[in-house]
């Protein structure tokens, strides 16, 4: 089913955006983030999320991110955003001129980490999908919105039970772009029950 924006509320609205029916658009600020700890040692929770509450717990969620990124670690993806300590993110995050880390975030209990992988910088259309299967989740993304690939299977201790999800976009320095989103949309969970070895015994 299509995302109905009517549902969606803001975690930290930014001054400049627009919400339509089937279409986000966000003017990112500067010096917005999302990150706890690790490694830089400080801690940033900032960054604007536009998200939905759901106690669905198997479900996947799709959207189409457009990007006019220019400044280091500009970045627009996907959040589930549940407290300053507990949440993930999924997007493609600018470097330089030449490269963008395409990556995930997975913040537990106030400590973050990060997988990326390098893509182009060029690339300024991205879709991801989100798939829930109750407190695991797996991120993918596509270059077409049709072939999707496997970025990142974690968990998240506080997603028991309801949960926020959505989008975001952020600057954290001193920078400014554009973040459209749309071709939103929730499904049945296309992140199929694992057929392999059976899980240990409690």
């Amino acid at each position: 089913m299509k995302w109905d924006t009517n549902l969606l509320k803001w975690t930290r609205e930014p001054k400049v955006n627009s919400v339509t029916d089937g279409r986000v658009e966000i003017i990112t600020e500067p010096n917005t983030d999302l990150w706890q700890r690790t490694y830089y040692h400080f801690r940033n929770d900032n960054a604007p999320v536009l998200q939905m509450e759901t106690d669905e717990k198997f479900f996947s969620f799709v959207v189409k991110t457009e990007f006019e990124t220019k400044r280091r670690y500009d970045q627009c993806g996907i959040a589930v955003y549940l407290d300053s300590d507990n949440w993930l993110k999924a997007s493609a995050e600018y470097e330089n001129e030449k490269i963008q880390r395409l990556g995930a975030v997975v913040t537990n209990n106030g400590y973050s980490d990060w997988s990326s992988t390098d893509v182009d910088a060029s690339i300024k259309t991205m879709w991801f999908r989100l798939s829930r299967r109750e407190d695991d989740f797996c991120v993918e993304n596509s270059f077409d919105g049709v072939n999707f690939k496997q970025m990142r299977i974690c968990h998240l201790f506080k997603a028991t039970d309801k949960i926020t999800f959505g989008i975001y976009a952020c600057s954290a320095e001193e920078s400014s772009f554009k973040a459209v989103f749309t071709d939103m949309e929730m499904t049945e969970c296309k992140w199929l029950a694992h057929d392999g070895q059976a899980p240990d015994e409690s």
